[in-house]
């Protein structure tokens, strides 16, 4: 049995988003930029797939911006919003994405604004009344804080966080790479500046997202050299991309409750039985928490054992997929800057399954029988 607990770092391709791809990949080649026919056909493609994405967000088609995936879009939010609006303040948490904390550090670095970082307790939840603190006490600052945390899986309650930056004339940013296609996000009822999605992380093609912008915020654009994207983003468009995009997202909300209820009852069996079967098991953050985790991410704590350092090649071996933490670090667990930050036992391994709608009750029996088996204590 081969068994892929990995879908917080992509996910397996949706055979209805492949379906919708394939005439843009043989028959409509045409450059979007083109004025003859097959330049108009394909645009018209990327407009109807920008309608789609804003349709399911509750926002205006003018408002979606495609991208090269979750971190270019991070990225051009952090140093678009920075630039034009001169902002000289930003506030972070040490558990964010890299693709979020790098560019903030290198602002910072370069002497363009400050960076404070808010509290945490030893789950990863934040703390608002310091959060409040940072920056009533900034002109205006640019908060970027995540819905949901990729490698503990922690909920974040971006209403609250919205509602908080609002009071200040705070510009608020949040990466929902792990929870577009997963959440319902409607834009009417949050207060963001800013969210994003990247398609591989609900079933569409890797290599494209795109950045939600509200309007009335001003950004300049990340990446020049052409008018794409009502020039705010310059490259020809990744049409067959767009386009799977579009379709994965709206397959995800066509099909939200189904996949949630199914999803988490697998998460609930791997909770149960690794408590049953793992003495001394434990889970990061709120992992564990149904109330204020994500149902897809579940991130277990094994007691100190002498095969920790290869507890990811174990189970590669027994072809079960998962991983340390971010795919974004390299396979190995050292070097989590998440769990560094939550101060976890370092002669603890972690390894965190991602589950989706294509795994099966017996790929997390399979998974769970061979941890079991790897920490079965040894007898003399």
């Amino acid at each position: 049995m081969h068994a892929y607990f990995d879908n917080a770092a992509t996910t397996p391709l949706d055979p209805e988003v492949l379906e919708a791809m394939l005439p843009f990949l043989s028959q409509h080649y045409g450059n979007p930029s083109s004025l003859h026919g097959p330049g108009r056909q394909v645009r018209a493609a990327i407009e109807n797939a920008r309608k789609t994405v804003a349709h399911l967000l509750g926002a205006a088609p003018a408002e979606i911006s495609f991208t090269s995936g979750g971190t270019e879009a991070n990225n051009a939010a952090i140093f678009g919003s920075v630039r034009a609006l001169g902002l000289r303040h930003a506030v972070t948490s040490p558990l964010e994405h890299h693709a979020v904390l790098h560019p903030l550090q290198a602002l910072a670095k370069a002497g363009d604004i400050e960076l404070s970082y808010v509290r945490h307790d030893a789950q990863g939840r934040f703390d608002l009344a310091h959060l409040d603190e940072l920056i009533a006490t900034h002109p205006r600052s640019l908060v970027s804080l995540m819905h949901g945390n990729n490698e503990i899986g922690n909920l974040n309650d971006i209403e609250a966080l919205g509602a908080l930056c609002a009071g200040h004339d705070a510009i608020f940013h949040t990466d929902t790479v792990q929870t577009m296609g997963h959440y319902r996000h409607n834009v009417q009822a949050l207060q963001n500046h800013f969210l994003v999605g990247a398609a591989h992380k609900f079933h569409g093609p890797k290599g494209v997202g795109f950045l939600y912008t509200r309007p009335g915020t001003q950004s300049v654009p990340f990446i020049h050299g052409g008018s794409q994207e009502r020039n705010v983003r310059a490259g020809t468009e990744n049409v067959y991309g767009i386009v799977g995009l579009a379709k994965a997202l709206e397959i995800a909300y066509r099909d939200m409750g189904a996949h949630r209820t199914y999803v988490q009852g697998l998460k609930d069996r791997f909770i149960e039985q690794l408590r049953a079967q793992v003495a001394d098991v434990q889970f990061n953050g709120c992992s564990a928490d149904a109330n204020c985790s994500l149902y897809t991410v579940l991130s277990v704590s094994m007691p100190p054992s002498a095969i920790s350092e290869m507890l990811l090649f174990n189970l590669d071996i027994s072809k079960i997929a998962a991983s340390g933490g971010s795919a974004c670090t390299s396979g190995a667990q050292a070097g989590s800057h998440v769990l560094e930050a939550l101060r976890t036992d370092p002669d603890r391994a972690t390894v965190r399954f991602s589950l989706s709608k294509m795994n099966t009750a017996d790929e997390v029996d399979y998974a769970v029988a061979h941890l079991a088996k790897l920490y079965q204590p040894v007898t003399v």
